[in-house]
């Protein structure tokens, strides 16, 4: 005979279930990856190039959805907002995802705290080029003739708080070394700035513009920003061979809101790291100018809580701000 005690306990025992199960079943629904960019982007591109393949490994359509504004930050935001079920995560990078809140006022979010890092999905490493009248063939001699130049030397970005801006600070602060910060609205201009001379240095992401400069002899390649040497330059060295300690990478990864059960992501994480051995997928984000990178999701959380010090040192000294 039930009692209301034994049918409260039976309706409790019931209740506790269900998340298991619901677990057991995930996904059972549409995943919305947000792009916190416009299309057309490299973040868009991989975003596209991982969605079918994704639905395939979990069963369930994968739609992109482009969310773009305020340097990414408002896509970000909108994750960071989202039930923690793992049906709704962003395509992030280091922008959004560790240096953005640094640079802009009240993002919505907290790096950290707001998110549960899924994993790693690619590495890009910068390029540091500089014009052929710069006489300089190694980082180490480009060190020393910024040394010897006054006023500084001039180097371009893509705009104000762009990750190139950071990147460039950081080199300069660890050179010791004067530079001139000139910004560009996007990368393009500021390379084709480089070509023309209209500023003596550059470290950027790669693009097929620069690639061919550099081969036409129109800009001079002197190391790339990676720890190790990339495949995507080949017998290019390390910045940090002449540099010790210097090491910026490009990264791009998949985040989910925080409180997402860890069943969920390590689900995700599986199809991920799936998705990525695929030499199909590698050749084509080497396309891209990536490395499909996979990680556990500890790395990836390990990754961007490092980064978050790294940056903001580079932010305060050099007082970057974005209006």
């Amino acid at each position: 005979m039930f009692t209301r005690r034994t049918t409260l306990a039976a309706l409790g025992l019931s209740l506790g279930l269900l998340p298991g199960a619901a677990l057991a079943q995930f996904p059972d629904k549409p995943i919305r990856l947000v792009v916190p960019y416009a299309p057309g982007g490299t973040t868009d591109i991989m975003a596209r190039t991982l969605q079918e393949p994704l639905s395939k490994s979990l069963g369930q359509p994968v739609i992109v959805d482009n969310k773009a504004g305020a340097a990414g930050a408002i896509g970000t935001a909108q994750v960071a907002q989202a039930a923690p079920d793992g049906y709704t995560l962003v395509f992030g990078n280091n922008g959004p995802a560790a240096i953005v809140p640094l640079i802009q006022k009240d993002v919505g979010y907290d790096p950290v705290r707001n998110f549960a890092p899924v994993s790693l999905v690619s590495i890009a490493p910068m390029t540091l080029v500089v014009h052929p009248s710069v006489p300089a063939s190694t980082v180490q001699e480009l060190i020393a003739y910024a040394r010897a130049q006054p006023n500084g030397l001039e180097y371009g970005t893509a705009g104000a708080g762009s990750f190139g801006h950071l990147a460039s600070e950081l080199f300069g602060k660890q050179a010791g070394i004067k530079l001139v910060h000139v910004p560009y609205k996007g990368q393009a201009p500021s390379t084709m700035a480089a070509m023309n001379g209209e500023v003596k240095m550059l470290l950027t992401s790669s693009s097929d513009t620069q690639d061919a400069a550099v081969r036409a002899g129109k800009l001079k390649l002197l190391g790339v920003s990676t720890a190790k040497p990339s495949p995507l330059m080949p017998g290019a060295p390390t910045i940090g061979d002449s540099l010790p300690g210097f090491e910026v990478n490009v990264w791009f990864g998949i985040l989910a809101p925080a409180g997402t059960p860890a069943p969920v992501i390590d689900k995700l994480n599986a199809a991920i790291r799936q998705v990525l051995a695929d030499p199909e997928i590698q050749k084509k984000f080497m396309g891209y100018g990536c490395i499909a990178t996979a990680s556990t999701p500890q790395e990836f959380a390990a990754m961007i809580a490092a980064e978050i010090p790294k940056w903001k040192d580079v932010v305060e000294s050099a007082r970057i701000t974005v209006q």
